[in-house]
């Protein structure tokens, strides 16, 4: 689709591979081609497998932007919290392939799947927000209070906790680990075992479990852009 982004679609799922340079920063124009790509998907009516390259799955946030101006910063927030609601209600399944560390929006990216798959190794998963000085924007503090096991969310969110990838299972941010070698053949699998669910039946069941929390969201995001928010520090 772009140099940015690369959709492939299979027999039963597509590909979407996020390579965005060295840490896979989720710009404007990241945010625009997954829109795209999700478009075309949703047009395929095919679960989506969601990668990026290997060793990185996403380390967040374009930091020229978010460090430009408080503006400039809540400009892309806002876009990838609306990304991250639009995932989250998305009628067919998304399954996350973790190709590696995955911080701050990665780790939210991962939050905003139906199926997260990650790799062995000495990676790093989590929300470092408040570490490199961005108070929490209420968007984040909702998807990771619906997504992450209630007794590691106050200390991933508050304290900026990052996990291996064996403890992010148990935190919430994965659901499984597999080898490397591994990771694409296993989110293949689960996404075939996915395009036999009835897809009416799967989007209502989705949308009606996830009703209070995607109002919330959808709440937190106008309270954001109401508010602003606090840029990471330079």
């Amino acid at each position: 689709m772009s140099e940015l982004i690369q959709y492939n679609s299979e027999e039963n799922h597509v590909i979407i591979t996020i390579t965005n340079g060295k840490a896979n920063a989720i710009s404007h124009e990241v945010i625009d081609a997954l829109n795209t790509s999700f478009d075309k998907a949703e047009k395929e009516e095919k679960p989506v497998i969601l990668t990026g390259q290997p060793g990185i799955f996403s380390a967040g946030y374009d930091l020229k932007s978010m460090t430009k101006s408080p503006e400039s910063a809540l400009e892309l927030v806002t876009k990838g919290s609306q990304l991250s609601h639009r995932m989250l209600s998305f009628p067919y399944p998304i399954i996350a392939a973790c190709s590696g560390h995955a911080v701050a929006k990665g780790a939210f990216l991962l939050l905003s799947t139906d199926y997260r798959l990650g790799i062995e190794g000495d990676f790093k998963i989590g929300l470092n927000e408040v570490l490199i000085g961005m108070t929490m924007h209420n968007a984040g503090i909702e998807i990771a209070k619906a997504r992450l096991s209630p007794i590691y969310f106050e200390r991933s969110v508050s304290c900026s906790e990052i996990y291996n990838p064996k403890d992010a299972i148990t935190a919430g941010f994965l659901d499984k680990v597999v080898p490397q070698e591994h990771l694409l053949p296993t989110a293949v699998k689960v996404a075939e075992m996915f395009s036999k669910l009835n897809k009416k039946a799967h989007k209502e069941t989705k949308l009606k479990v996830r009703e209070s929390y995607l109002e919330s969201l959808a709440k937190a995001i106008k309270q954001d852009s109401e508010e602003g928010l606090t840029p990471p520090s330079k």
